[in-house]
């Protein structure tokens, strides 16, 4: 669980970060994006070598559900889950189990593929969001 330390920093970071910022700084970009490929990359090279599957023994761990959250979000930070062929069967087992798909959906539904098929619905989603980010960014100025 120590690469989670560094993994949901750079992940959570890079998630959408261009649809969140009115500024984009180049070299912010390509750390983050650079970073978190790198860190798939880890996951994948130890899933490749992992006799279950899994990341942590020989079951479905809480390394598993802490990781799976930022990584079947992949497409929201623009990373193809094909450059990582561990990491996406890993995420689709993830997927398959009852309780990761029962769980997905509290408080409310999680359907952050599905919003990724559709460019105008995604494109809706980030511009929420990036209205929420910044009207919080805002509020934490005038403290």
């Amino acid at each position: 669980m120590s690469s989670l330390s560094g993994f949901a920093i750079f992940t959570r970071d890079f998630h959408r970060r261009d649809e969140l910022l009115t500024t984009i700084v180049e070299y912010g970009v390509k750390r983050y994006t650079n970073e978190t490929r790198r860190l798939y990359g880890v996951l994948d090279a130890h899933l490749a070598k992992s006799t279950s599957g899994y990341l942590v023994g020989d079951k479905c761990t809480i390394a598993d559900i802490a990781h799976w959250g930022w990584v079947t979000a992949a497409g929201w930070a623009g990373v193809a889950m094909d450059e990582f062929p561990n990491l996406k069967a890993w995420d689709d087992r993830m997927l398959a189990r009852p309780g990761v798909e029962k769980g997905r959906h509290v408080p409310s539904p999680h359907t952050i593929k599905e919003l990724l098929k559709d460019k105008e619905a995604s494109d809706a989603a980030a511009a929420q969001a990036r209205e929420w980010v910044q009207s919080g960014m805002a509020a934490d100025a005038k403290k």
